[in-house]
């Protein structure tokens, strides 16, 4: 599967387009249309990189000589996508493109991939490295969020494929919900950085599977949303982006707790959590740059743009607020225009970004 340069270049000329004709927001309707060409164009980069070892980044803490391996022993299920987490959200992007995209060119080799990784065998080793002593923290929370996603897409996926899919990964799935249960019981506040560690990141994620398919999980994410971040006032979005940034402190924030809160209750406190945010979005954030995408810290500003563009999607959503949407919309044609690039340290990831902002940029009809 190669990279369709022409079809970025035709993404971009769409997206030139509905900038120069919605410049205001009483004209303004959603133009971002979620298609089967953009999903094939998406799951290139998945679909290229889930089975790429090399290069890799382990971040394992080692017990003794034995724990150095090649990342394909050591993680057998995800090895791939330069790390653990991207591999496991490359698997997560190419199973959400395929049960939205059941007609997606390459299904076949895709499906062939997911299902020489998500193994009985090879899950049962990826538990083993997480009930080892040195690594049974290993990446937390982010990793852990995503593997809750997965699991949930799984789950979703109206396909033949996913049943047996999605039982060999749930004994992960399981343990993990266990560890983010055990973890949130421990941290006694949370962490607020715009990368991996991120508290509100993880618990949003992780509320999407938990609250249809782990009560236990989904209660303790209410519990802690509540006591970490009800009384937080006056965010700091002048201080955002960071240099190294992915994800807004700020909007993850309010993404979670838009997730938790009832809806008189969360504008209430978004009032006071970010004054004048509702009124004028735009005052406030515009996308962020990125000076040299093969720098791998630096290309985390890319991610930036398309998290604020899902957080973005969902708020504005919520609360009909048109000003919100075309600020997503803003920051995820920055980004996507950029995406087809050669420099591996943002194509390994991006793409599941990507498809996580489209899969928000339409309301989701009412049950």
């Amino acid at each position: 599967m190669k990279k369709n340069t022409v079809m970025a270049w035709t993404f971009a000329a769409v997206f030139a387009c509905f900038s120069c004709s919605h410049n205001k927001e009483t004209t303004y309707t959603p133009s971002l249309e979620f298609d089967i060409k953009k999903a094939e164009y998406l799951s290139g980069f998945a679909f290229s990189c889930i089975d790429r070892e090399y290069p890799n980044k382990l971040g394992q803490v080692l017990g003794d000589d034995s724990y150095l391996a090649p990342p394909r022993e050591l993680h057998p299920a995800f090895y791939g996508c330069f790390d653990w987490h991207s591999a496991v959200h490359g698997h997560w992007t190419l199973v959400t493109l395929l049960s939205k995209f059941p007609e997606l060119p390459h299904r076949k080799e895709i499906i062939a991939k997911l299902q020489a990784n998500i193994t009985r065998e090879n899950i049962r080793k990826e538990m083993s490295f997480f009930e080892d002593e040195y690594n049974k923290n290993f990446q937390r929370t982010y990793g852990w969020a995503w593997l809750l996603k997965l699991d949930e897409a799984l789950r979703e996926w109206d396909d033949p494929a996913a049943g047996d899919l999605q039982q060999h990964l749930e004994p992960l799935a399981g343990m993990i919900a266990q560890k983010f249960i055990d973890f949130l019981d421990v941290l006694m506040y949370p962490i607020r950085v715009g990368e991996h560690p991120n508290t509100a990141f993880g618990m949003s994620f992780a509320y999407d599977y938990a609250s249809k398919y782990h009560p236990a999980l989904a209660r303790k994410i209410e519990e802690k949303a509540r006591e970490y971040y009800l009384e937080d006032r006056n965010c700091p979005l002048t201080w955002e982006p960071g240099g190294f940034d992915f994800l807004s402190p700020c909007l993850q924030e309010a993404s979670l707790m838009l997730k938790i809160l009832p809806k008189n209750e969360y504008t209430t406190w978004l009032k006071a959590f970010m004054p004048g945010f509702e009124k004028d979005p735009a005052k406030y954030l515009e996308p962020a740059l990125v000076t040299d995408a093969s720098d791998g810290k630096l290309a985390h500003l890319d991610g930036l743009n398309f998290s604020r563009a899902w957080c973005l999607f969902e708020m504005g959503h919520a609360l009909n607020n048109k000003k919100m949407l075309k600020l997503a919309e803003s920051h995820f044609q920055y980004s996507f225009e950029k995406m087809d690039t050669e420099e591996y340290m943002g194509s390994h990831w991006l793409a599941s970004f990507a498809t996580y902002a489209m899969t928000k940029s339409h309301k989701t009809p009412d049950p």
